[in-house]
């Protein structure tokens, strides 16, 4: 083997290694995104970096996905829950839309309506509920003032 073949080899493996290593890492730098899954709502409680009081208690599955810069507010989350929004949820005409989309999750803009919870969106899916943040100054509005 000579020295062009040794090197091609090992820059090779190395990419490989990476690559096997490095979705996360990726997505990071390049998507300046951040993707967590927890199994229930203690877990979400326990490791999640983002605050999300309408999360129901007997939410599993959770999928949350948020932005790697330095203060920014954007995130998503996917989840399984048989249960209602809290009732400080309200429903709204939906106006804003998330940053990022999850595998499974619904196609925000079929959605007329949408609740708000604070500064988060929810909509229903199949099997739970998909919310997005930050949503938008006139539904946080649409939801104080109904």
């Amino acid at each position: 083997m000579n020295a062009r073949t040794a090197l091609a080899a090992s820059a090779l493996v190395l990419l490989g290694l990476t690559s096997l290593a490095g979705c996360s890492a990726y997505d990071s730098i390049v998507h300046k995104q951040a993707t967590s899954t927890f199994d229930d709502v203690e877990a979400f409680d326990d490791g999640a970096e983002v605050d999300a009081g309408w999360i129901p208690t007997d939410a599993t599955d959770i999928t949350v996905r948020t932005s790697t810069l330095e203060n920014a507010a954007d995130a998503v989350i996917l989840l399984s829950s048989a249960s209602a929004l809290a009732d400080d949820c309200t429903e709204v005409e939906r106006l804003s839309a998330p940053t990022w989309v999850l595998d499974d999750a619904p196609d925000p803009y079929t959605a007329k309506t949408v609740f708000a919870c604070g500064d988060w969106s929810v909509m229903s899916t199949d099997s739970g509920w998909f919310g997005w943040t930050p949503n938008s100054d006139e539904e946080r509005s649409a939801a104080d003032a109904g």
